[in-house]
């Protein structure tokens, strides 16, 4: 390498004066390839897509990339290009990449710096040479060159290094459909993916994903049949795919093959010699080491996702299902086949019915005509069939059942086995796995595919109906008919087995009118019918439980039987499920798995109960039986596990739905619960109002809180900084720019270019800043604009804009196991996570005011606030108290509860009942899964002395109360920063709390352990009870959740007063609690 005449040539172009970092690529070139026998390729077009500036191929052999070279215009700092987003993207990528300025060299591996070089630097006027540099430099480019491609041995190193190429090959790939502006290839091919398959609903960004995943699956699979000795190779790669695949085939040659565009075709020639040197039989003796399954890919889709994109893999709800579940729920569908069906061969049943077919032919009336066919009896459908998991487990279990007669499994195969299991898949990566996986099993038990066989594993949506061939591109025509041969089995297959793991995904992509007209079936109660009640309803989850419910009431009896999310067994969104489930199916076993983080789930005794996934959510599997003669009675039987992951899995293995020991359930309407639950007092809290039937007088829905959708730039810490936060929005060039400052709203709900003009008009925005309760005794401040909080509940959220007003904020139902305190008043504004993080939080003001349009101007009125409002109460409830009191009712305000009483003593009354401890502990069962129902007294004096403790909490609550805060002090001075926020029981009162121990009564509060709370290593606030620092409402800790959302700020004079403030109101919180009690003389309260 002649490095004099490489700067010499460099030193010439600077020296003219208009030298780019493209003038000096001649030389570049030259220095390259004069290192040893490769050809250095700078393609123009490849590059505009995001290649490279180099990519550098072996002159003596296929042009498979061995690296790649980066360059930089002289004097960049490379030290600063290596942070940006394009370099960070090849070092994840690219294994063996040179980044330069011409005059700097870098050498990264596996997108570690391992060498660098400095053959000069230029000062301006002239190249200074730096000789003791050029050794260095030698020994760089000589190793860059030599580099061999390591041989993946491992599932986790192969999926690792695959999904590093996958990303980059996306991003290549969304580049060039951008350049195509509409018009070419990849365009028209997106437009099939999206007509066929998504409804509609794929974006550009989804299409490159899928591309990508497709090209990376589809190279693996062929890899995998590829006969050893000759190089494995991109143009070959269409002729190794198995036959049993003919659409994944065809597929591969038009994306993949010697036409791929060739912007793109150099970084899937890398990934091709990746896996050329893979050693495939080592990669797949691991998975089994791995996994101690007999699967030969159990692992490998999930390593690869959650190196790829783990934010796909939770929105699409991709989960591999370990095999002890998979292997409770197979054994379970033979014994049901066997002692329901009567089909003593259970999943290896083969025999034959005569069914109607619908033959697509009409007669002249335009009639559809059927047929009579014979075809297999037990079918067998994975409707959510990923990686093939539980259809290589059907096979396994029949495989199991011709022990001794293995001569008659190949005949046994083709006539009796492929043409009844079926499987769907939306994702092409898993969809590639199955059929590999299969194909394999198979060819292990001893039968080898004919040369039109297939397996029938399709990529279609389950959710989604088939589309007509005619007219369609070839590309299209080809996803097509491979959605309309799923589509028949659908619509026609009388499928009697449906199994599996369908995905979990609480913001569903599948959106589609077919499977929407499904789930209204699932909506029939007034409180669903509203799109927000019924959220959860648009899981995905739920929908494919819809699906398959569907599917075996159009056969007219089979099994379900799924292993889901496990809150439609009691959350009270899912009640017409359950109540349709019920309808359809005559028995339902439900094995809860429990195994919730969100709900805090407990195994026996306290322990911990873990998830047989790597979830929160905890899961359960249900088997679901529609027998062909209806049972009189339908039933519904439970049971639960709890435990160690482990010991799950120890159980599951052990059993099946013959001896798990269920137990009974008597689903009661409306809410029909698919748990036991304590009904005891079930009938009694039904009699009493609901809270949104005793403030109806705003809507006969509630309302739940704001909903800003990106409160890091809606809410702020006052009102000068929600200001300054709009400002900086209106003054960033670009939705880029403003999302690098704050995590803002996904685009289908707010535009950024519409917030900016709005908000740029005028400055009105600014007389709607407004304080906003954030979560509890937190007030904050936001702007109450759509530009900027984006829901705000107009419905509700005006009553609480001017003129005084206090609401309730409640819930719907918890999602916690540790009970009911889910009851908070408010002043201000509130959000739909004031109360509770985990539910939506509904808010109930006491009065409601006029719509704007219907007040009096300012002319006809002194102000604003003189507009006449009314109570926001049910006027039968009013009623019926004022005739049992005897007392008068005042519209405004409150009475003297001797002869009268108003709206606020109403709701004083309800709040003081929602905080009594028997109320929460007597009603715990039908709160976690109903609104709050509210007990009216018949007694004046209780109703008073309620009214009474009512007031002080919410007096307390809005700290509003002139509470002594002298029993909390803040004695040391300092930065009061707040670093890390701990409770520690003080020096000073360790032999008090020793005495506490010996003597408290659990219940007695003058007992209480007293301690300090540290806001960093030298400040506290002490004088604090243990029970204070631990008192919930909703779902948060209010001592801690208040001093930790402050971490990193440091308070201030006004904030250390609040916060004392907050304490003392907590601890006198406690002690009106047990007041309430006492108030209350018997229950239920009368």
């Amino acid at each position: 390498m002649d490095f004099d005449k490489y700067l010499a040539a460099i030193d010439k172009a600077l020296k003219l004066g208009n030298a780019t970092e493209h003038t000096h690529r001649p030389a570049l070139k030259e220095l390259l390839e004069a290192a040893g026998k490769i050809v250095a390729t700078n393609e123009p077009k490849r590059i505009d897509c995001g290649a490279p500036d180099y990519i550098i191929t072996k002159s003596n052999a296929a042009a498979t990339p061995i690296g790649y070279v980066e360059a930089k215009d002289v004097g960049k700092d490379l030290s600063a290009v290596e942070k940006d987003s394009q370099l960070k993207r090849y070092r994840a990528s690219l294994r063996n990449l040179v980044l330069t300025d011409y005059l700097a060299f870098r050498l990264y591996r596996d997108g570690e710096l391992i060498a660098s070089a400095q053959l000069g630097k230029w000062n301006g006027a002239t190249i200074i040479r730096i000789p003791e540099e050029f050794d260095a430099a030698k020994q760089l480019l000589q190793t860059f060159i030599t580099s061999g491609l390591p041989v993946a041995t491992s599932p986790r190193d192969l999926a690792t290094r695959m999904a590093q190429m996958a990303r980059l090959i996306r991003d290549l790939i969304s580049k060039a459909f951008e350049l195509e502006n509409g018009h070419g290839d990849f365009n028209a091919q997106f437009e099939g993916f999206k007509r066929v398959l998504f409804g509609d609903e794929l974006e550009p960004e989804q299409f490159a994903d899928m591309y990508a995943q497709t090209i990376c699956y589809g190279l693996f699979a062929a890899r995998f049949n590829h006969e050893p000795g000759t190089p494995f190779t991109r143009q070959g790669a269409a002729y190794d795919l198995p036959k049993t695949n003919p659409f994944l085939r065809q597929l591969f040659a038009s994306i993949a093959g010697a036409e791929l565009d060739e912007r793109i075709a150099w970084a899937v020639d890398d990934l091709a010699d990746l896996l050329d040197h893979a050693d495939i039989s080592k990669v797949l003796k691991h998975f089994g080491k791995a996994s101690k399954r007999r699967d030969p890919v159990v692992h490998f889709y999930e390593t690869f996702l959650a190196e790829y994109d783990p934010a796909l893999r939770e929105q699409r709800g991709v989960y591999y299902t370990p095999e002890p579940v998979v292997g409770y729920i197979v054994r379970s569908v033979d014994r049901v086949l066997r002692d329901v069906f009567g089909l003593g061969q259970g999943l290896a049943d083969y025999s034959k019915v005569e069914v109607e077919r619908p033959t697509g032919k009409t007669n002249k009336k335009g009639v559809p005509l059927k047929e009579k066919v014979l075809t297999h009896r037990v079918q067998i459908l994975d409707p959510a069939a990923g990686t093939g998991t539980f259809l290589f487990n059907v096979v396994d279990q029949i495989h199991h059942a011709f022990a001794g007669n293995e001569g008659m499994w190949p005949s046994y195969v083709a006539e009796h086995l492929l043409p009844r299991i079926y499987g769907f898949e939306l994702l092409m990566a898993p969809y590639a796995v199955a059929h590999m996986k299969l194909g394999v099993q198979l060819r292990e038990t001893g039968y080898d595919f004919a040369s039109n066989e297939r397996l029938r594993v399709f990529l279609t949506n389950t959710l989604e109906k088939a589309h007509e061939l005619a007219g369609l591109p070839l590309f299209t025509q080809w996803l097509s008919a491979e959605a309309s041969q799923a589509s028949e089995v659908k619509q026609s297959t009388p499928i009697m087995v449906v199994v599996g793991n369908p995905p979990y995904s609480g913001h569903s992509v599948n959106k589609g009118a077919w499977i929407r007209e499904l789930m209204d079936e699932y909506k029939k109660s007034p409180a669903l019918l509203k799109p927000g009640q019924a959220k959860w309803l648009s899981d995905d989850y739920a929908k494919f439980i819809r699906f398959a419910q569907w599917r075996i009431d159009q056969t007219g009896h089979g099994v379900l039987a799924f292993v889901t999310n496990n809150r439609y067994l009691q959350n009270a969104t899912f009640m017409d499920m359950r109540a349709s489930l019920q309808k359809s199916f005559d028995d339902i076993f439900i094995l809860d798995l429990k195994g919730s983080t969100k709900a805090q789930d407990v195994g026996e005794n306290g322990t911990k109960d873990e998830n047989v996934f790597d979830i929160q959510q905890g899961v359960s599997i249900a088997v679901m039986v529609k027998r062909p003669v209806r049972a009189d009675k339908q039933t519904v039987r439970h049971f639960s596990i709890t435990g160690s992951r482990q010991d799950k899995y120890e159980w599951l293995d052990a059993h099946d739905i013959a001896d798990t020991p269920w137990a009974l359930l008597d689903p009661i309407p409306p809410q029909r619960l698919f748990v036991p639950y304590d009904d005891t007092n079930v009938k009694e809290f039904h009699s009493y109002k609901s809270l949104p039937e005793i403030f109806n007088q705003n809507s006969k829905d509630p309302a739940p809180g704001i909903v800003t959708t990106h409160d890091q730039f809606a809410i702020s810490w006052s009102a000068d900084e929600a200001k300054a936060k709009v400002r900086a929005l209106i003054a960033t060039e670009s939705e880029g720019k403003a999302r690098e400052l704050w995590r803002l709203c996904r685009t289908n709900q707010w535009s950024y270019a519409e917030a900016k003009k709005a908000l740029s008009k005028d400055n009105s925005w600014e007389q709607n800043v407004r304080p906003i309760v954030y979560r509890p005794f937190d007030t904050r401040w936001t702007v109450y604009d759509s530009n900027v909080a984006v829901h705000r509940r107009e419905r509700v959220s005006q009553h609480m804009l001017d003129g005084e007003n206090i609401a309730l904020g409640s819930t719907r139902a918890i999602d916690i196991a540790v009970g009911w305190e889910h009851a908070f008043v408010v002043d201000k504004l509130f959000t739909h996570h004031t109360v509770s993080l985990k539910e939506v939080n509904y808010l109930y003001p006491l009065y409601v005011y006029p719509l704007p349009e219907a007040q009096p101007s300012l002319g006809e009125k002194d102000t604003a606030l003189e507009v006449k409002r009314r109570a926001n109460l049910d006027p039968a409830l009013v009623d019926e108290l004022a005739l049992g009191f005897g007392f008068e009712w005042l519209p405004e305000g409150g009475g003297d509860l001797a002869a009268s009483f108003g709206p606020v003593n109403v709701f004083h009354y309800i709040y003081a009942v929602l905080f009594s401890p028997t109320y929460r502990d007597r009603y715990a069962d039908p709160l976690k899964r109903e609104h709050p129902r509210v007990p009216f007294t018949s007694d004046k004096k209780v109703f008073k002395s309620l009214c009474q403790l009512g007031e002080e909490l919410v007096s307390l609550h809005t700290l509003k109360s002139d509470s002594d805060t002298g029993t909390i002090s803040f004695p040391v001075a300092g930065t009061n920063l707040v670093e890390a926020v701990s409770f520690q029981l003080a020096e000073s009162t360790e032999q008090a709390n020793a005495a506490v121990d010996e003597s408290a009564a659990a219940d007695d509060l003058s007992f209480d352990k007293v301690g300090r709370v540290y806001i960093n290593e030298g400040q506290f606030f002490d004088g604090v009870s243990q029970s204070v620092w631990s008192y919930r409402v909703g779902g948060y800790t209010v001592a801690r959740k208040w001093l930790g959302d402050r971490v990193g700020r440091a308070l201030t004079f006004e904030d250390l007063g609040t916060y004392k403030r907050i304490l003392v109101a907590l601890k006198r919180t406690m002690e009106i609690e047990v007041l309430v009690d006492a108030a209350i003389p018997a229950w239920p309260l009368a």
